[in-house]
This record gives C-alpha cells, structure tokens and sequence, in this order.
C-alpha cells in the first residue's frame, strides 16, 4: 500500500521536503503524520528541531515562515500542521482566488529549505487535482491520497493487519470484526491491538476471542442473523433478534439495519448475475463470502429480495417515528424478520 512505501522511504532517510498527507480514511494519515513525528529527528534534536501546530491555530504564512528557518541543532527540522484542513485558507478557498489564498504556499514550492521536512496532516478531504498548488506539490513532494478501504476488502486488510502483528485469524473473526467495527480503521487497529496483547504470539483468533476480549457476541450478531435469514432457519433468527431486543446497546437497531439492507441489495444483485462464475468479481467480494449469498438464492428469489428490501426501508421509517405509534426496536425487528422468512 502506498503508505507502507512512504514509511519505507522516510525509514531509509530519502525525504521529499513536503508531504501533504489527504483523503478520506484519517487512519493512514496519522499512521504517516506520527511516523514522522517519532522517527525523523532523534530525542535531543526534537526539543528544538521539531514543531507540531494546528491548522485552527496558524496562517499558511506562519507556517511558511515556519519551514523557511533553519534548525538550530542538526541538519534537519520538522514542521508538522495536524487538522491542516482547519487552516483558514483550506476552509475559505474560492475558485476565483485560488492563486491569492495559495501565495505564501506557491511561493515556497518554488525554492523549498533543504533542511526542512515539511508534513500538512488533511483530513476528510482531497486538494483538486487540477490546481496549480497539487500540481506543484506533485512536483517536489509527496501527496498521498488516503482512501477508505472499500466494505468487501476490509476482511481482507483485517487478515493482512493481523499477519503483520505476528498473528493469524480465521475468516469468520475477521469477518465479525468488519461488521461490527466497520471501516473505521482506528478502531479495528485498537480491537487487533488489545488482542495481540492479550494472545500469546502467533495464536489464531477466533471467534471466542473476539467475545471475551473485545465484547463482540461470536453467535448473536449481524453477520450471524444475515447467515440465518439466508438460509430461513427461523429459530435461529429468532433467538438472535430476542438477544437482540435484550442487549439494544450492542446491537441497535440503526445499525442492524443498513446490514440487512446491503446483505439483501447484494443477493438482489448476485441473483441478477447470468453467469455465476463471475460473480466474486462482479460483486467485489471474495469466494468465501460469496457462499452465503450462494445459498440464500436457493432459499430467495429476485421478487421475494426485492419485497424484503421495501421491508427494511419501511421498518427504518417506522424505527424513526415515520406511521409508528407504539412498537418499540424489538417489536419491528421480530415484525421484519417475519416478513422476510415468511
């Protein structure tokens, strides 16, 4: 990944004097903005080699007044500007004045200090890529461009995370993982973290671990209701959705919703698929996956997933008020699961 190559350039001393580190998953962001921070300058060039500001707190030509000096110990300094998208002159940017907001900026590209590691952390958003200020920093710096790891690959990136940690996980933890914490890589990292502290090095995790040490039930989750509703085995949909309705917190509705509505969206669509064969790629997921949606289609057909789609989005209405007196999460959740095995 392209971070992994940037702390591989930064680890063997080939700096760039500019990194302009963007996009939307902060994650690798901070991952390159702290290696940086940690590693460039050792502990007594710091104190006065290195500075950390925040966006909120600086102009570009603080910063630029920053990077222009030169370090009084060493023959490099660092500038990092964290939250850099807080700058006043990220927020107020116009079309129209791209060039006058971006003078003091374009001005140092020109001739940038030699000396100087220049690091702006931005997040949650992308410079345009056709303006003179990504163009010039192209040119003499690295911009990477964090993005999101897509839904289907995240069990995947889990597996290789854990593999670096020293350690090995079955499919379905990894799995359950991915469903419960989502693409917010902060918190699978922390949850991967606290179990590598814990296992000895080189355990495989499993599911058992994950419940004991993160606080993720193996049996009563998401990804298990989707696995029983696609094969109708309606006494185990029902004891997950009672445990459910006994536990809101860990599983509220707003969350087991979107599930279900994107594990239906996808049987909709493998259904759809002519040629099966394909069907991993087309649906960007992996064979293992795909075998659950596999068999749900011979339990579903194309106008039943598309009845049980209108289901969910009804029931998240009602769960917002929408035509709902008086049924509580519990009682629309066992409501849907019996429209949808029935």
């Amino acid at each position: 990944m392209e971070h992994l190559r940037i702390l591989r350039d930064i680890e063997l001393k080939n700096f760039k004097p500019i990194y302009f580190l963007m996009g939307e998953e902060p994650y690798f962001i901070d991952v390159v903005t702290e290696y940086v921070e940690n590693n460039v300058l050792d502990e007594a060039s710091k104190a006065f080699g290195q500075t950390i500001v925040y966006g909120r707190d600086v102009s570009m030509e603080q910063v630029m007044s920053l990077a222009k000096s030169f370090p009084m110990m060493g023959d490099k300094q660092v500038v990092i500007v964290k939250e850099a998208q807080d700058m006043k002159e990220w927020k107020s940017r116009k079309k129209e004045d791209d060039d006058e907001d971006m003078k003091h900026l374009l001005h140092y590209l020109q001739q940038p200090t030699p000396s100087t590691l220049l690091v702006f952390n931005y997040k949650n958003r992308t410079l345009d890529k056709r303006k003179k200020v990504y163009k010039q920093l192209e040119k003499i710096g690295v911009v990477f461009d964090s993005q999101k790891i897509k839904d289907y690959k995240l069990p995947e990136w889990i597996e290789n995370y854990v593999k670096s940690r020293g350690f090995k996980i079955n499919g379905g933890a990894a799995q359950l993982l991915a469903e419960y914490l989502g693409t917010d890589l902060s918190k699978v990292v922390n949850a991967v973290n606290k179990l590598a502290i814990i296992l000895p090095s080189g355990s495989e995790i499993n599911g058992q671990h994950i419940e004991q040490n993160i606080g993720i039930s193996k049996d009563y989750n998401v990804w298990e209701l989707q696995k029983a509703l696609g094969q109708k085995d309606v006494m185990k949909a029902n004891r997950i959705i009672n445990y459910f309705e006994a536990n809101p917190k860990s599983n509220p509705i707003q969350m087991v919703l979107p599930s279900l509505y994107n594990y239906f969206a996808k049987l909709a669509a493998y259904i759809s698929i002519p040629d099966k064969r394909n069907a991993a790629a087309e649906l960007g997921m992996t064979t293992w996956a795909l075998n659950d949606y596999k068999e749900a289609s011979t339990k579903f057909n194309a106008h039943k997933v598309e009845r049980i789609i209108g289901y969910i989005r009804d029931t998240d209405k009602k769960s917002k008020g929408v035509n709902n007196a008086s049924a509580d999460d519990g009682d629309l959740m066992k409501e849907l699961v019996f429209k949808i095995l029935h």
